[in-house]
């Protein structure tokens, strides 16, 4: 099995523009930088809304929560934090989805169940 983590960055319209990142692989300690380093490519290219298609993800370490915490406090100003996020999460499999619901992860970041639910879901 290939646990390399691979980022396919889509731009899609809904209510606002969002950048979707289709994460395939592993989201741990060895793909942390990679996760971080295209968020911010995309925040400095414009981006300000990011949806996380977690449906190929097969493991989610600490690591790889700590890298989408990072991504969301990059992307929400500290004055909409638990008002408005402007990172998602969509399709998380049932092992990641547990993991995100136990550790509290999912009470500021929410996931949606499909790709365009969660992107309908964003607004300004």
């Amino acid at each position: 099995m290939d646990s390399t983590l691979k980022i396919i960055k889509e731009q899609v319209q809904g209510n606002v523009h969002v950048t979707v990142f289709h994460l395939r692989g592993w989201l741990d300690a060895q793909s942390e930088e990679l996760l971080l380093g295209t968020a911010r490519d995309s925040y400095e290219e414009g981006s300000r809304y990011i949806l996380l298609n977690l449906a190929d993800v097969d493991t989610l370490t600490s690591a790889g929560m700590r890298a989408m915490q990072k991504v969301y406090k990059l992307y929400t100003p500290a004055q909409e934090h638990f008002k408005v996020s402007h990172v998602k999460l969509c399709n998380a499999p049932p092992q990641v989805y547990h993991v995100l619901g136990i550790t509290g992860f999912l009470q500021n970041i929410p996931n949606y169940e499909t790709l365009q639910a969660a992107i309908d879901s964003f607004t300004e």
